[in-house]
């Protein structure tokens, strides 16, 4: 794992041109961006959005798990980032996806969330995760721990 994370976050409007033009072109190659938080991402009539060969798509953990609950944020995995580097963190919401990159520096914790704007639910999700997860102390010996919310 790199010592740099470069993330590049966007509402793609569940638009499938927009995200296709931003996964296709070489932009993103050529800023090195290694992590893609998207919200409202396009997702077709099978539950699956639009990716390509140099990304892995990450879905919120209740992904197809109530088929009428689109998941509207999804998080992009560089393929050149091993897979032994990151996992996928649970989390009770198709609006937050959730990963943790391991490193010799310590731990990133990146959350991509959609906020929906006519309630508090996710608010209320990601206050209780923070509460639930802060308590755990972690020993003077263990690397640094980080996170980032986008």
């Amino acid at each position: 794992m790199k010592d740099k994370i470069a993330i590049w976050q966007q509402n793609v409007n569940k638009s499938p041109t927009c995200q296709h033009n931003l996964l296709s072109n070489n932009e993103l190659a050529h800023l090195d961006i290694d992590i893609i938080a998207l919200q409202e991402p396009a997702i077709n009539a099978f539950n699956l959005s639009i990716a390509s060969k140099d990304w892995t798509p990450v879905y919120p953990t209740t992904h197809g798990k109530d088929p009428e609950k689109i998941s509207r944020s999804l998080i992009l995995v560089r393929s050149h980032i091993s897979s032994d580097s990151w996992n996928q963190i649970d989390f009770p919401s198709s609006d937050v996806t959730v990963i943790q990159l391991n490193g010799n520096w310590g731990k990133l914790t990146i959350f991509n969330i959609y906020n929906d704007g006519n309630h508090n639910d996710t608010i209320n999700l990601l206050s209780k995760y923070h509460r639930e997860n802060s308590t755990a102390r972690r020993p003077e010996t263990e690397r640094s721990t980080e996170h980032i919310m986008c």
